[in-house]
């Protein structure tokens, strides 16, 4: 019986805001490993997501949307897409096919193009536009750039994501397994709860409200078969801590019930979640809050 060669590598996943990025890796992956919703710049950190199959193993770094930055944090955003390209072996470029192309587009293809990685285009969105438009839009974007694969995808849907991972490993060289079979991601497990609890407010939320929080984990503690977690939701004015809240607070009763139902399942127990809402003006655009956050600009850009 021949031996499987394994094949490993990292791999960037780009493109621009509400692309479907972490729709997509959720999908490959075949369980939900990252936060989505509707709202653009969901993903704020690059995150690694390892994939391990008999073939081999695929590290995923999911990154942020590029886009064109309003505060520090959007520019801390942009820098950790850009950075996420260092020392990968190829480039996964996401791009919403239901969309008219525009400078979005072109921005992202560029600091493709000038990585000089071999990239894999992915058409994704391809179940909300008619299918006389795809050869179209492929003949389009493949004068752009010299694109290793174009291939049109619905992570939504499931269509061609097989393909899409297929072509990754076929364009992986051989090499060993980073990191342990049964890892999924290298964040700490207060980063992914904060994760949780952030995608629930953006779920229940709207107005400025999904750009203006941050959540961070204070404590946990065992005890007996219950793990007790304090977290803390960060906002930039009074009048979102009222929306956050809700009316008698049902707002955050609804978050806290719903992440901890995730959190139960991740952790595989009983939890006990306290989440308190706190206001720190402006803090977005706060260096020292920001590195606090985990947001750290400057290590990004040495």
């Amino acid at each position: 019986m021949n031996r499987i060669e394994r094949r490993s590598g990292f791999v960037a996943v780009v493109g621009r805001p509400n692309a479907g990025k972490s729709t997509l890796l959720n999908t490959l992956f075949g369980r939900k490993i990252l936060i989505i919703s509707d709202k653009p710049q969901t993903t704020r950190n690059s995150i690694r997501c390892i994939l391990t199959e008999e073939r081999g193993q695929v590290i995923f770094i999911d990154t942020p949307g590029i886009h064109k930055p309003k505060h520090q944090l959007g520019e801390y955003m942009v820098a950790a897409a850009k950075s996420s390209l260092r020392g990968v072996d190829m480039v996964v470029c996401v791009v919403d096919a239901s969309v008219p192309f525009g400078t979005g587009d072109e921005r992202v293809i560029e600091i493709i193009k000038d990585s000089k990685l071999p990239c894999i285009l992915a058409l994704n969105k391809i179940d909300l536009i008619s299918k006389d438009n795809i050869l179209e839009i492929i003949d389009k974007y493949s004068k752009l750039a010299s694109f290793q694969e174009i291939i049109p995808i619905s992570a939504l849907q499931k269509e061609n994501t097989v393909k899409l991972m297929d072509l990754i490993f076929a364009a992986l060289p051989p090499g060993p397994m980073y990191y342990p079979e049964d890892s999924v991601t290298d964040q700490p497990e207060k980063f992914v709860i904060a994760e949780l609890i952030r995608e629930k407010l953006l779920h229940l939320t709207r107005q400025e409200i999904p750009h203006s929080v941050a959540v961070v984990v204070e404590s946990m503690e065992e005890e007996k078969n219950l793990v007790k977690i304090g977290a803390v939701i960060l906002v930039e004015r009074d009048s979102q801590k009222g929306i956050v809240i809700g009316r008698g607070g049902s707002v955050l009763k609804e978050v806290g019930s719903l992440a901890r139902q995730e959190i139960e399942n991740l952790l595989g127990g009983k939890v006990f979640l306290e989440i308190f809402v706190k206001v720190k003006k402006d803090w977005r655009n706060q260096q020292n809050r920001l590195r606090e956050l985990g947001y750290n600009l400057k290590e990004l850009q040495e």
